[in-house]
Formats: structure tokens, sequence, C-alpha cells
């Protein structure tokens, strides 16, 4: 819950940063002044500030992952893990019709992989040291696969164009649903708004920043279950299920950090309305769903 708690509240506190930005140079006032009444000015305000931030962070993906894992990227393998790691990950690229991504390992104890990066052919895919050590090879080629799915589908884009669109309407809709309560509220006349006005816009975008957050984690475990197809597809599909199994076998915390914990392939699942903002379905519901499907 702790994990589920940063993830939103690191969403709501961007679009509050960028609210109070807005406010400190004027960018609110100018907007009003130029066409408050006219709500096409302000939908263009709400998506250069929704889509730059999420673009932002896509493109420095691979340097944050990098950066906040301590990730080592596999240049010149140093033994025979490493030369047989790169070469797996190659063949399963091949056959995922996506360029060779970056190779890297973190020094992590848990079992887990991530992958990220802007584009199909220009991805990042990083294993835990934990899941080289506890894993059969077997099982570790399953788990590449299900991350060279993420990549071959676009997960990383689309997610980055669904937040978007989320953080554009939060936005949007904050600022018109709080001039209409502010003017209820016998607010300030002046177009720009008031210190009232701008008190409840913080407010409504975190209603509406909470509410944006169950449409991208939805998503988010959606495109899970799309990505263990895939890793089943592509490494089979027994391989695939006996990682997830073991995977439901470790005990303790995921250590990536939450802004890279979506993209691994598993995280902690809540309990009740908290799995609404988890960014995985639980391990038994992706096991039986792969149970389902033909043998491959």
């Amino acid at each position: 819950m702790r994990r589920i708690l940063l993830f939103v509240l690191t969403n709501i506190a961007v679009l509050a940063l960028l609210a109070i930005v807005c406010r400190i140079f004027g960018i609110d006032q100018w907007t009003a002044a130029h066409g408050y009444g006219g709500l096409g000015a302000l939908l263009v305000y709400a998506a250069v500030f929704g889509f730059g931030g999420a673009f932002i962070s896509l493109a420095m993906s691979k340097s944050i992952a990098k950066w906040s894992t301590g990730a080592r990227v596999i240049d010149q393998p140093q033994d025979e893990t490493e030369r047989w790691l790169v070469a797996t990950v190659q063949q399963l690229a091949n056959k995922a019709g996506v360029g060779m991504p970056e190779v890297a390992i973190y020094d992590g104890p848990e079992m887990n992989a991530f992958a990220t990066g802007m584009s199909r052919n220009h991805a990042l895919v990083a294993v835990s040291a934990g899941l080289l050590q506890n894993m059969a090879r077997d099982q570790i080629s399953a788990v590449l696969g299900h991350e060279l799915t993420h990549v071959a589908n676009g997960d990383m884009l689309t997610m980055t164009l669904l937040q978007g669109v989320m953080n554009t309407f939060v936005i949007f809709l904050a600022r018109v649903v709080g001039r209409i309560v502010d003017s209820a509220m016998g607010g300030s006349n002046n177009r720009g708004g008031g210190l009232g006005y701008f008190a409840i816009v913080i407010v409504l975008q975190i209603v509406f920043g909470l509410l944006a957050s169950l449409v991208v984690m939805a998503f988010s475990r959606w495109r899970e279950f799309r990505a263990d197809a895939g890793g089943a597809r592509l490494a089979g599909r027994d391989r695939m299920i006996s990682a997830l199994q073991r995977l439901g076998q470790q005990d303790g915390a995921n250590t990536l950090p939450k802004a890279i914990a979506a993209f691994g392939i598993s995280d902690r699942v809540g309990q009740g309305i908290a799995r609404l903002w988890m960014s995985h379905p639980p391990l038994e519901e992706r096991i039986a769903r792969l149970r389902g499907i033909a043998a491959l």
C-alpha cells in the first residue's frame, strides 16, 4: 500500500508543481486573458503541460533507470552468465522483431527485471542479480521474453500517451470546475483567478489525479497479461508459468524505485480497494490466464 501511495502522490506532486509554476510565472493569468471563456485555449495549455511532463519522463527513462538502480550495462560480457544473458536477449529480440536493446544487471536481491526506453529499437532490458542467482535459465528466458514483449508492444510509449491524456484532462477539468466553484462561492472577479481559485484548483487536481490513476493502473495490469502471453510465445508457455510460480515463492520487498516498479515483471499486490491502484495483477490470476491459452 505504501508503494501505491508513493506512486499516486508522485503524479499528484508533478501536477501540483506545474500549477505552482504556472501561477508564479503568470501562465494561468495569460491563458485567462487570452480566452478563458474559450475552452480551446485552455485545452491547448493543459495538453502542453500534460503531455510535456510525460514525454520528458519517457525521454529520460533509460538514464533515470540506470541511475536509480545502479544498473551496469553489459558492453563486454565478463563471464559465462553474462554471455548467456546477452545472447538470449539477442535471440528473443530477433524473434520479437525489435532492435537489440541495451542489457544491464542491477544489484537487487529480489527476482525482478524491467524494460524501458523511448522506442522499440532503443530500449533497455535490465535484470536483478537476484533473478540470475535464484531462477533457472529456462525461467529467466521467459522473464526476458515478457520484457521484450513490452518493448515490441510499445508499452512504454503507450503508457506515456495515456498518462499525458490523463494529465491533460486533470489540468483542464481542475481549472474549469475550479472557475465554476470559485464563482459560486463569490470568488475574485479577476479573470486570472485569485488565491481562493488557485487553492480550489490544487485540491481538484489531487482528486482528479487519484481518479486518473485508476485508468492508468488498469491499463498497466492489462499490459502485464499481454506481456505474459508474449513471453509464452517467445520462450514457451510452461517456462512462463514456471517463472511466475517462482516469482510467487520469493519473500521480501521490491527494491526497484517507485518510478521503475511499474515496469518490473512483478510488484506487490494490495488487498481490497488498494488493488485498483496496483500496476500488476496477482500472480495467481496471471498464471490462470496463461493456463487458459492453448499450448504454444
